[in-house]
């Protein structure tokens, strides 16, 4: 048998869903070993017969939990063979979470059933999957512990990278950076965060941010510590405050298929499709149902990452969902309480430097979820697109590798760019002042130059002297040049 667990699912229910990113498969091992690519398998471990609930409960034990699989596959299991296994072991931990699933996904009661008792069991296990909040079921005994609902929900595994940046305490630690400033420089480094955020953020979009837009995106930036809850209306207000061109302005969640597109033409070029319209409003729902809970409830950077990526996937208007995902970062941290005085994590600019990486984090989603439509190019911008799958895909997905980036971004903003920004801010102080105590120059003129001379590595240029040779006398020129080598030279 070359497939088991969910892979033989996959094949034998002809289901839609996405690959398991490890397979299991039956390997000449003496213990079930996980590596990069594969659950290798025992032979005496491996299911005996091709009997798909056989194969459910071994991927539930062995594989662990794949709402994406299980959701299209207990569709296509009768009611009578989950009946049959509880009632044989009606304490079985991986039988209880079938029957418990499947009458989730079928949306019908599994009469017959033995009443169940002992303790209650998770869905996910705590040791391998990043888990939410319990939800008794009564009837199963099963505590539906996930990062969302039935409805909605992201799957994290615990891999070393997350574990470790969560143990960093990356809020606490950019909290303990900016407290130790003086109340003008925390100031000045909050609103450097703020504008650079915004400049990264267009960027991204390949836009630049005239002063209108870029002031525009400052305010949107600071709303995301002010206390609200999310709902269809709240983010239509947001997306027209992103958006300039009246023409795409939005009144409510997209009724039009949108999809991303690259410079090849037809449908070669298509990159990536959205949910249909269709599903837009009930996606959104479990969406913000988890942004409105989640960053209190876990860590708020993991929250963040999946709301943030879970936006862009879902794709909820037809313009502005980039900058839109970004605010839903900082939102999540604001919202979570853990950053104090205004304080922002200017992501985005880490996110430009790693911009193929963000790239290839978006593709381990859109490029298996494009190949669940059929697009027809017929001519310009007319496509005929069909989605050949199921909801489940959008309802249901891995999302470890984008809470892997979202950390990492958290922890760049922190430790090299706002980190940098405030020593720079130090140093700048430090050379103003000691210009200002031997000096008596206007304060415009002063930072003018000491930006110029910073700009310039070190000189001030022979124009810009000239420029300034009636209010500002040469030795203060020069005085500049050496104040800028003894605080930025061996910076630069």
């Amino acid at each position: 048998m070359s497939d088991i667990g969910y892979s033989y699912l996959k094949s034998a229910l002809k289901l839609s869903a996405f690959k398991p990113t490890r397979p299991a498969k039956v390997a000449s091992v003496l213990r079930v070993t996980l590596t990069p690519e594969t659950l290798l398998i025992p032979e005496k471990v491996a299911p005996k017969d091709e009997n798909p609930l056989t194969h459910l409960l071994f991927a539930l034990k062995h594989e662990g939990i794949n709402l994406q699989i299980l959701s299209q596959a207990l569709k296509k299991i009768a009611a009578q063979d989950l009946l049959a296994a509880i009632n044989a072991t009606p304490t079985a931990t991986y039988v209880r979470i079938a029957c418990y699933l499947w009458e989730a996904f079928n949306k019908q009661d599994l009469v017959g059933a033995p009443a169940i008792s002992g303790n209650a069991v998770n869905l996910f296990d705590p040791q391998r999957y990043i888990t939410g909040p319990n939800v008794r079921h009564a009837k199963w005994r099963v505590n539906f512990n996930g990062l969302g609902s039935l409805d909605y929900c992201a799957t994290v595994e615990i891999t070393p990278r997350i574990t470790a940046w969560l143990e960093s305490k990356i809020l606490q630690r950019a909290n303990d950076l900016v407290s130790h400033l003086g109340v003008a420089a925390s100031d000045r480094a909050i609103a450097w965060a703020y504008l650079s955020e915004t400049k990264s953020s267009f960027e991204i979009e390949r836009e630049s941010a005239s002063p209108s837009k870029a002031e525009a995106f400052v305010e949107l930036l600071k709303k995301a510590h002010i206390t609200s809850q999310l709902d269809e209306a709240n983010l239509v207000a947001l997306q027209n405050t992103v958006i300039t061109n009246p023409l795409d302005l939005a009144s409510c969640y997209r009724h039009q298929q949108n999809w991303l597109s690259s410079a090849l033409r037809g449908a070669a070029g298509v990159t990536y499709i959205p949910p249909p319209p269709a599903l837009v409003e009930d996606l959104m729902k479990g969406l913000v149902d988890f942004a409105n809970n989640a960053p209190k409830q876990i860590d708020p950077i993991v929250a963040a990452a999946i709301i943030s990526f879970g936006f862009v996937f879902i794709h909820p208007f037809m313009d502005g969902n980039g900058r839109l995902s970004r605010f839903l970062f900082h939102h999540a941290l604001c919202q979570s309480g853990q950053l104090k005085n205004g304080l922002l994590l200017p992501v985005s600019i880490a996110m430009k430097r790693h911009e193929n990486e963000y790239l290839t984090t978006l593709k381990t989603f859109s490029e298996p979820a494009r190949q669940m439509w059929n697009v027809l190019w017929i001519e310009n911008d007319h496509y005929d697109m069909t989605f050949n799958s199921e909801e489940s895909i959008y309802r249901y997905w891995n999302a470890t590798a984008c809470v892997e980036f979202g950390l990492e971004m958290a922890e760049q903003a922190l430790d090299k760019d706002l980190k940098e920004e405030i020593a720079f801010l130090t140093q700048y102080d430090r050379m103003h002042l000691s210009i200002n105590n031997q000096y008596d120059v206007r304060g415009k003129d002063l930072n003018i130059l000491m930006l110029g001379c910073i700009d310039q590595k070190g000189t001030i240029s022979a124009n810009r002297r000239k420029k300034f040779a009636l209010t500002v006398p040469t030795e203060v020129f020069d005085a500049i040049e050496k104040a800028y080598e003894k605080e930025f030279a061996g910076n630069q």
